[in-house]
């Protein structure tokens, strides 16, 4: 992509079916975050590191994906059984992260 286009933020989800299903996904995440950092250029969710928490996060992932696909999503799994989450991507998509996602 051109550094100089202007770069369109908003979710290209139409389906009402992924609609309810990237819905249940937050609120599920929202439900078993453990810690919020802010970044400059978005945040980082902290996650228990189990299996099916790691099921979540992927699921979002793909989910966000069709319809946000400005986002850079990096997920990271330590030894301590931690996972974190970090959203980032170009100008103005951090507020579209906490308004859009509501995490």
């Amino acid at each position: 992509m051109n550094l100089n286009q202007t770069l369109s933020l908003s979710c290209k989800l139409t389906n009402p079916e992924l609609q309810q299903r990237k819905k249940k996904a937050i609120s599920n995440l929202n439900q078993l975050l453990l810690e919020k950092q802010e970044l400059a250029n978005g945040y980082s969710y902290r996650f228990a590191g189990s299996d099916p928490m790691i099921d979540l996060v992927t699921d979002f992932v793909k989910i966000e994906r069709l319809c946000c696909d400005f986002f850079h999503f990096n997920m990271a799994i330590s030894n301590d059984n931690i996972l974190w989450l970090t959203i980032t991507g170009p100008e103005r998509v951090k507020n579209f992260i906490a308004k859009e996602l509501e995490l």
